[in-house]
């Protein structure tokens, strides 16, 4: 990896942008540069489209036995290099060095389920539709595909859509993150070695002329996007006037519910994980905690203790339970909106603001910090923090609960902690949110599944993952066909 400068990977070969503009990639814990990116221009984006539509003629018409090879020799090689890759993640991205192994593991399960295309790309027909006639339903690659990732798992999320895209005939172009640039870098050090043809595969990094130059591009069949649900919305609009296919992943608020009857023991060691991991900088991180009647004291308490006790540092250091936020930027909105929350009339129960970490004195830590009673009519009740902070509204029973979980414009995830079958199946049915968990908090589908979303939550019909990806990535065609008897009668 070239650490002084990076490079996009361009029709096979490491290309030095030709950009005027670089932005430095921080370590989010140490505050220090770690190497440079650049913002390409439209031009580059201009040649990698030029270069995957050349490529794409004879990748569709490799048969997919043979597409799926390099995936294969690249879910090897990503088991291999497990350790340098998350290093690089805890690096660039902030999080513990654990997190990160479990984000290549969440990715990794993507390429094995995309080695099962010749399976899942199979597609239907009726013989005799009508006398005599035929019919048939097969899937056919779009061409040249895109993908825009956030910061926030930088290995994992662009594994949510290249195996798929490839798998199935595209040639697939992804642009990172200009602030984790590191872990594509890497990937694609790998992807090269897999041995997928020239142009099948891409790297273009870059910031929005980057962006915008595939959003406009026409040989830009379709484009995959995770991130805030602003962005989503321009990224899934002006893909849409322009004539792609999109499937973007916006911001969230998740609501978890903790009724009376929850194991209190194991519902804080949860809920802590899902707030306070990654410092919660994660798009199914639990952000509010509705307690319902003699639950409320006792799990404040309880979530109370399990974040002040909660240890914060450098990621690779031993111990360490959670990280740094991304970028000073982060830092300063974060603590902003926890002061809202207080002026708002919540209840500071755990203050993470305006903290260090020892030996990291420069870092964006933000501590986990608990909000008890907060207004369900306030800024902060529905404002995505993206950030280690729970805030804790209260309801007297069940049904007030889901009232408040279902009156939001998010609708990622929701969850409740409960023993009771009846109750949960309630919540299940009833709850407006496209992933649900049951004791569970981080709802996060495994690859066999498609990672659902709702509302202000996602824009597009198709998820990513599982066989959601796989009719993203892929038009139908159908064949009406007779043959007269006559006609066979010559030969």
């Amino acid at each position: 990896m070239n650490n002084g400068q990076l490079l996009n990977f361009v029709d096979g070969q490491w290309v030095r942008s030709s950009a005027s503009d670089y932005l430095d990639v921080m370590n989010p814990a140490t505050a220090q540069a770690l190497t440079t990116v650049p913002l390409s221009p439209g031009a580059e984006v201009e040649t990698a489209v030029s270069k995957a539509t050349a490529a794409f003629y004879e990748w569709r018409r490799t048969p997919s036995g043979e597409r799926i090879q390099p995936l294969f020799r690249l879910k090897t090689l990503l088991e291999e290099s497990r350790d340098e890759l998350a290093r690089i993640i805890t690096n660039e991205c902030g999080k513990t060095y654990g997190e990160s192994v479990g984000e290549i593991q969440r990715g990794i399960e993507n390429v094995e389920v995309a080695c099962g295309i010749p399976m899942l790309m199979q597609g239907t027909n009726n013989e005799d539709i009508a006398s005599g006639i035929d019919e048939h339903m097969i899937r056919q690659p779009l061409g040249v595909v895109a993908a825009i990732t956030p910061f926030n798992f930088p290995a994992m999320i662009p594994l949510w859509f290249l195996p798929y895209a490839v798998a199935t005939g595209n040639c697939f172009i992804l642009k990172p993150s200009e602030k984790v640039p590191m872990s594509s870098q890497k990937l694609f050090e790998l992807i090269e070695k897999a041995g997928f043809p020239a142009g099948v595969l891409q790297l273009v990094n870059g910031g929005k002329e980057t962006v915008d130059a595939l959003l406009d591009h026409p040989s830009v069949r379709a484009v995959s996007f995770v991130g805030s649900t602003a962005v989503a919305k321009y990224i899934y609009s002006r893909a849409a006037a322009n004539g792609k296919r999109a499937q973007c992943q916006g911001g969230a608020k998740n609501p978890v519910v903790i009724m009376p009857d929850a194991d209190l023991e194991m519902t804080t060691r949860i809920m802590a994980d899902s707030a306070f991991g990654c410092a919660g900088q994660r798009c199914l991180a639990a952000s509010v905690a509705i307690a319902v009647g003699d639950a409320q004291d006792r799990f404040v308490e309880s979530i109370a203790d399990a974040a002040a006790s909660r240890k914060v540092g450098y990621g690779l250091d031993e111990g360490v339970q959670m990280g740094p936020v991304i970028d000073p930027n982060s830092k300063a909105r974060i603590e902003g909106l926890i002061s809202k929350g207080v002026l708002e009339g919540a209840k500071l129960v755990v203050d993470g603001r305006h903290q260090t970490v020892s030996g990291y004195e420069d870092g964006y830590f933000v501590f986990p910090t608990v909000l008890d009673h907060v207004p369900p009519q306030g800024e902060i009740a529905h404002t995505e923090i993206f950030g280690p902070v729970l805030s804790v509204m209260r309801a007297k029973t069940v049904d007030d609960a889901i009232e408040l979980v279902n009156k939001r414009a998010y609708g990622n995830m929701a969850c409740i902690f409960t023993g009771s079958g009846a109750v949960a199946r309630k919540f299940r049915y009833e709850a407006d949110a496209g992933n649900i968990g049951i004791n569970i908090g981080v709802a996060a589908p495994m690859a066999y599944f498609p990672f659902s979303g709702w509302n202000e939550s996602f824009f597009g019909d198709l998820h990513g993952q599982s066989h959601h990806g796989v009719e993203f990535y892929t038009q139908t065609k159908v064949v009406v066909e007779r043959w007269p008897k006559e006609w066979s009668r010559q030969f």
